[in-house]
């Protein structure tokens, strides 16, 4: 099933607002969505409750789950799409993690040079990981909260091209977006005719997404799945079957290009044996055949 994941290492640059809007668009395009947090904040999922309070129009459910992104992402049942708000911070071994289960990375960045500077360290992280590296999972940038009386928004524009990164779109700074959230809702619940410059805005955004969107995951029919060891090599294994807890070759390498290598220590000499060592030597010697017992 198809996974984005927004991602940031700076706090506080529209990741969560990010994320509600596409589980939003998914669940409105007919597809059941799992809005997964990884953040300890939980902000989707305070966004969630918010959100069962309301009576919306029927669409397609929208299924908040917490998400621990050192264990392996486990989708409930029915679940199409996959929209993961991540931490700010994310690094190393839990970064690999994300990027091993996503089709598409989103970076959304604001137009201060401090969210700049952090967005090209998080982007030079992920394009340094094989799936990213291979072009399994896509990288884009979008601007948030840009004023458009200033000239931010091609300030992130020249950054994205400079950093080699697709710029898809800018969201402009309103009202609209922080009154949705506050009562659990999105620009895409609001009368069109009320946002139809932010529904603008998001078009670009959406059709960059759209071929990841639209792919549809192989089904997989568990009568006839095959059986493996658990403890069978790699080459043994059947395709498509991965171990619970066990790294993937993706994440094997990219965590094998940040692990420390320490030179292994240096033994002190043995020091000579003592007696009992020694009788104890003799003792484990095979018996002479004149000792051994006549049968």
């Amino acid at each position: 099933m198809p996974v984005v994941a927004v991602v940031n290492r700076k706090g506080g640059s529209g990741k969560s607002t990010l994320s509600a809007h596409l589980a939003v668009h998914c669940a409105k395009s007919g597809f059941p969505v799992m809005l997964g947090d990884t953040d300890r904040n939980l902000s989707t999922q305070v966004w969630l409750r918010l959100r069962e309070l309301r009576r919306l129009p029927p669409s397609a459910p929208i299924v908040g789950r917490v998400v621990d992104p050192r264990n392996v992402l486990r989708p409930p049942a029915g679940t199409e799409h996959v929209v993961l708000d991540t931490p700010g911070g994310l690094h190393g071994f839990e970064l690999g993690r994300v990027v091993c289960h996503a089709d598409a990375v989103i970076i959304p960045v604001c137009s201060s040079v401090f969210d700049r500077d952090s967005a090209a360290e998080c982007w030079a992280e992920l394009r340094s990981l094989p799936r990213v590296a291979s072009g399994r999972c896509k990288v884009a940038v979008v601007g948030m909260r840009l004023d458009a009386r200033t000239k931010a928004n091609q300030v992130i524009k020249g950054w994205a091209q400079a950093q080699g990164l697709p710029f898809i779109g800018v969201l402009r700074e309103t009202q609209a977006y922080v009154r949705s959230i506050e009562h659990g809702l999105t620009v895409f619940d609001l009368p069109a005719s009320k946002v139809a410059a932010d529904l603008e805005q998001w078009a670009p955004i959406i059709d960059w997404l759209r071929p990841v969107l639209n792919q549809k995951a192989a089904a997989v029919d568990e009568t006839r799945r095959p059986s493996y060891k658990p403890n069978a090599p790699a080459h043994e294994r059947p395709p498509g079957i991965t171990i619970p807890g066990a790294l993937t070759p993706d994440l094997a390498i990219a965590l094998a290009a940040t692990t420390v290598h320490r030179p292994r220590p240096v033994l002190p000499p043995r020091p000579p044996s003592s007696w009992s060592d020694r009788l104890g030597q003799v003792l484990a010697l095979p018996l002479r055949r004149f000792l051994v017992p006549r049968e």
